[in-house]
């Protein structure tokens, strides 16, 4: 339940922006991403090809990368058992605290009422990608809410890349090939479905090193502080404005 706003000095206005659920689910999603992210750089060091279709052709792989350091991985050293473990145990993390955050969104309308854009929005997509480039962050009462370009990645994230992950994993399951054999026909092969999952693995980080870059040049002690409280401030009065205009 959203709370009544709190004035504060020199112009300035607290805002309740994140409930408990959001904080709580969308912190263990980073500690989650961390380590999926490291025992999956584990996994592709194991083999570090990707290829499409059913099975592996050595000779001609659709991407190779160069070796993969072990400060990346988790764990550090060549350990192809363990990370897939660990992969696999905050990946049903990672699934279960989505669910969750996705429910709560659904029910208490936070989609629809932060995610979803309007259509005079949707028609501010150019200006709002000029005001990004120049590093110009919405201020007073246009940050109460996000803008449409942040809108329209959540809603990619949430409802694209990680459904896409969570098909692609377990359709590379081979308990989940034979109750669901159509879900690996889906997308074209084990294989394919592996580079599926890491192209849509690569996108969530790239989504994550742009909104933690973003929140840097934003005002990273708001922005923390409002994960953290559920608070976040704005601004209703320029900085510089006096009761004498002289």
């Amino acid at each position: 339940m959203a709370r009544p706003d709190r004035p504060l000095t020199d112009g300035r206005l607290a805002i309740w922006r994140h409930p408990l659920p959001v904080r709580l689910t969308h912190w263990i999603n980073v500690l989650c991403v961390v380590v999926l992210l490291m025992t999956g750089l584990q996994i592709l060091r194991a083999h570090p090809h990707l290829y499409w279709g059913l099975a592996s052709d050595f000779d001609d792989p659709w991407l190779s990368f160069p070796v993969i350091p072990g400060w990346m991985t988790l764990p550090s050293w060549r350990d192809l058992a363990a990370g897939r473990n660990w992969h696999f145990f905050f990946a049903w993390i990672f699934v279960i605290n989505g669910l969750i955050y996705l429910t709560y969104a659904l029910i208490s309308g936070r989609v629809r009422r932060l995610m979803e854009p309007s259509r005079e929005e949707l028609r501010d997509i150019p200006q709002s990608v000029v005001q990004h480039a120049r590093l110009r962050f919405p201020e007073g009462e246009a940050a109460r809410t996000y803008n449409v370009i942040q809108k329209l990645t959540y809603l990619v994230v949430l409802f694209l890349l990680l459904p896409l992950m969570l098909a692609t994993g377990l359709a590379m399951s081979p308990g989940m090939n034979a109750v669901l054999p159509e879900l690996l026909e889906l997308f074209g092969g084990r294989q394919s479905a592996r580079t599926l999952h890491f192209l849509a693995a690569m996108g969530l980080v790239a989504f994550t090193v742009v909104h933690v870059l973003l929140v840097f040049l934003s005002g990273p002690i708001n922005t923390l502080q409002a994960m953290v409280t559920g608070w976040y401030v704005i601004r209703t009065e320029p900085e510089d404005a006096t009761d004498d205009p002289a």
